[in-house]
């Protein structure tokens, strides 16, 4: 696994990397030249492990910004002195946040994250990613999972909500695509609606808030939807 390590502080730096035995790892002590071999030469890490704060104009947070808009599936890992900046992290849709003194189990805990990630075809260092490839009318076509909020049933057709505010419509039924899509990301939480975990805002009594929208709960789904909710929000806070 190639992993970029951003840290001003080298000794932190290369505490981090003895726990990264057997992996291609890259130090850098300064934001630009990450920028440059990532913006510049293309580069591509696995995996980012980025300081918050960095004693320079550019703060981790923001080097995370400019990284999602050069490698937009980048794995990210966020380290702190303290969980303070939790909430923008949640917004980058930072993998993992680790407190300092970082501890060597919470690094492999995460390394074997990333690499489940990775084997299931998530966030791959050459652009790609996971697609729905819809049916509609003699014509296929994919968007990506992450654009999709949710995808709903009426009988053999499919309605896939998605971020930009489109619908696209496809053939076929819920139960089958439950058993393709369903699992870290997507979970079905009623007869006739399959949510992006990852897109849900809140859970308020038996519906879940869903790009504004109020999508219902079944209560044979009620338990495993509530649970990974919680682990999206939580899992990832050291």
């Amino acid at each position: 696994m190639r992993i970029a390590v951003c840290d001003d502080c080298m000794e932190d730096a290369l505490s981090l990397k003895k726990y990264l035995s057997g992996q291609e790892v890259g130090i850098y002590s300064d934001t630009e030249s990450l920028l440059a071999d990532v913006e510049n030469k293309r580069r591509r890490y696995d995996l980012y492990l980025l300081d918050i704060f960095l004693r320079e104009s550019m703060n981790g947070i923001e080097l995370a910004e400019r990284l999602r808009r050069a490698q937009e599936e980048a794995v990210i890992c966020f380290i702190s002195s303290s969980g303070d900046f939790y909430r923008e992290a949640y917004d980058l849709y930072a993998f993992q946040y680790l407190i300092k003194p970082v501890q060597e189990e919470r690094v492999k805990e995460l390394l074997r994250r990333v690499q489940k990630n990775l084997a299931r075809g998530g966030a791959p260092t050459d652009g790609r990613e996971k697609n729905f490839v819809y049916t509609w009318w003699g014509k296929s076509g994919a968007i990506p999972y992450k654009k999709i909020r949710y995808i709903s049933s009426r009988g053999h057709t499919l309605s896939i909500c998605c971020t930009d505010g489109r619908i696209q419509e496809s053939t076929g039924k819920l139960s089958d695509l439950q058993q393709k899509v369903c699992g870290d990301v997507f979970l079905r939480c009623h007869q006739s609606f399959i949510v992006n975990m990852y897109h849900v805002e809140g859970i308020y009594g038996s519906d879940l808030m869903v790009g504004g929208e109020q999508i219902p709960v079944s209560r044979r789904y009620y338990a495993e939807v509530k649970r990974r909710y919680q682990e999206i929000l939580f899992e990832e806070v050291d």
